[in-house]
C-alpha cells in the first residue's frame, strides 16, 4: 500500500463524500474550510488539514482564492468513492444490476483469437453454459457508464481462470452475466473483461452463443444498452 493510499482513510473518504456532495465531483465547488468543517462537523483546523492531505495524496485539485477555494475531485479520488459505493450496494442491493450504455464499435481482433484458444474455451462451455461465438462485441460506453462501471465490484463474477501452454501464459478473465439491448433483446450475454487487455474503462466486450452483430442487426455507431445482473 503506497503512502497516499494509507493517508486517505476514513477521514478522507468521509472529507470526499462531503466535497462530492456540494458538487465537486461533477466539476469545481467552491467553499470554505468553516464551510466544510461544518458539514464534517470538525474544526476549521481539521478540515483545512484534510483537504492538505487530499490534494497532496491526489485525491482532489485545488484553487485557493481570496474567499475561499475551488475544489474538484481527480480521477482518482472518484474511484476511492465509487469503490466505496460498491461496497454499500453489495450490502444493501445484493438483487440489483448495473446498466452500461454505449455505442457498438469494431474490435482489434484479439477477442476473436483468445476466445477460441482451448484453455478458455473449455471453461465457458462449463462455467457459463455455452460456446461462445468467435469473437466480442465491442462497446464505448458514455461518459455516465463510464463512471457506473465502478459498481461491477458489487457483483460475483464467474472467474476464468488463467493458463499456460508450451509457449506462454495467458493471464484470467471475469465474467458478468448480463442482457443486451438494442432495437431488441438478447440474453444470457457476458461482460468479460480480461486482467490483461490494451483497453481502458471506457471500452466494454460482450460475449454470448451468438454474433450479436447478427442477432440484433447491429453495426458500428449503433446505441445498446447492457444490463449487467447480480446472480
Amino acid at each position: 500500500m503506497t503512502e497516499t493510499q494509507r493517508a486517505l482513510g476514513p477521514d478522507g473518504l468521509a472529507t470526499l463524500k462531503q466535497l462530492a456532495l456540494v458538487g465537486a465531483l461533477d466539476g469545481e465547488a467552491k467553499l470554505s474550510c468553516s464551510a466544510l468543517a461544518e458539514r464534517l462537523d470538525a474544526s476549521t483546523q481539521t478540515a483545512s488539514r484534510r483537504l492538505q492531505q487530499l490534494d497532496s495524496g491526489g485525491y482532489v485539485e485545488r484553487d485557493i482564492v481570496s474567499d475561499g477555494q475551488w475544489v474538484q475531485l481527480t480521477d482518482e479520488g472518484e474511484r476511492h468513492l465509487q469503490a466505496e459505493y460498491a461496497d454499500y450496494r453489495r450490502l444493501f442491493e445484493r438483487n440489483s444490476g448495473v446498466e452500461l450504455t454505449g455505442t457498438v464499435t469494431s474490435g482489434m481482433g484479439e477477442g476473436r483469437h483468445y476466445i477460441t484458444l482451448p484453455g478458455y474455451m473449455e471453461q465457458f462451455v462449463e462455467k457459463l453454459g455455452y460456446e461462445p461465438f468467435a469473437g466480442t462485441l465491442n462497446i464505448d460506453l458514455t461518459e455516465e457508464s463510464i463512471r457506473r462501471r465502478a459498481r461491477l465490484g458489487a457483483i460475483d463474477p464467474t472467474v476464468i481462470e488463467g493458463w499456460e501452454d508450451d509457449e506462454r501464459t495467458y493471464g484470467p478473465a471475469y465474467c458478468y452475466p448480463a442482457t443486451l439491448h438494442g432495437a431488441g433483446s438478447y440474453g444470457p450475454v457476458h461482460v468479460i473483461t480480461p486482467e490483461r487487455t490494451h483497453h481502458g474503462d471506457d471500452h466494454l466486450e460482450v460475449i454470448a452463443p451468438d454474433r450479436l452483430r447478427d442477432t440484433l442487426d447491429l453495426a458500428d455507431g449503433d446505441e445498446v444498452t447492457v444490463h449487467v445482473e447480480q446472480r
